[in-house]
């Protein structure tokens, strides 16, 4: 059977209150093994970490959204991050997004947290999981000015050539089932090499069909884009995704037992 790590995913939204049990269950049943958390503030960050422990297969991460500008909001988030190390798997959700966010004078502020959130990762040597909405460029040379070395690119819309450079440095990126229906996606697969693509579905979003829930049983639908996209066989592509996921989180995403 194949195995699956969904390296992005937002279980704690209200939106699997209703069944959450039978969304981890549909996920098992697809293959999928862990599904990692992302936050977007300092409630998602006890939520997750609640939810790893409720459920096996789930792994806590902690994160500020970008369109958050309080630094205040972000130095409190990042000694939660210190004190419950050992129960974060990722920092995440964090980066840039000038879609939001579009004088300079704000986006110097966000640009200040994510250095900050950078230094943390090298600092307790987690991986950094960014969000670069219209800022792919701008995410990648802040990444590679801070010596960033644990990277993972979630749904970069930036072009290949901004990518290119995150390539070289090291990085990985994610992949959402929604590269079946985003051209930007799929001519992004298509130049970047397999050693440094990972799957995620972004639940409850990016799914295979706008406006319907995702889910992470859904990572499969990402997988068979990226082995048709590649012309490789999927089970080479599955393989190949899981081995760059342990690189970059290590035996903490493996299955438990």
């Amino acid at each position: 059977m194949l195995e699956f790590i969904d390296t992005h995913a937002h279980l704690h939204d209200p939106a699997f209150s209703p069944d959450l049990p039978d969304v981890l269950s549909r996920a098992t049943a697809a293959g999928v093994r862990t599904v990692i958390l992302m936050g977007e503030d300092l409630s998602h960050a006890h939520k997750n970490i609640e939810l790893a422990k409720k459920y096996s297969m789930l792994r806590a991460g902690a994160g500020l959204y970008p369109d958050c500008l309080d630094m205040e909001a972000a130095e409190t988030l990042i000694a939660f991050i210190r004190t419950h190390r050992n129960e974060i798997a990722a920092i995440g959700e964090v980066g840039l997004d000038y879609w939001i966010i579009k004088t300079d004078s704000e986006r110097e502020v966000q640009r200040e947290i994510f250095k900050r959130f950078i230094e943390l990762s090298l600092e307790l040597d987690l991986p950094i999981n960014v969000h670069s909405r219209s800022a792919g460029r701008q995410a990648v040379s802040l990444l590679l000015a801070k010596g960033a070395e644990k990277v993972q690119l979630h749904a970069f819309d930036g072009r290949a050539a901004a990518a290119m450079e995150a390539v070289e440095a090291g990085y990985y990126f994610s992949v959402p089932p929604s590269v079946v229906r985003s051209r930007q996606k799929q001519k992004l697969v298509g130049h970047l090499p397999l050693s440094c693509l990972l799957l995620e579905t972004d639940s409850p979003v990016l799914g295979p069909v706008c406006g319907q829930r995702n889910e992470p049983a859904h990572i499969r639908i990402a997988a068979e884009e990226v082995a048709r996209i590649k012309n490789l066989p999927l089970q080479a592509v599955v393989e190949r995704v899981w081995q760059n996921t342990i690189e970059l989180y290590g035996d903490c995403v493996l299955p438990h037992g």
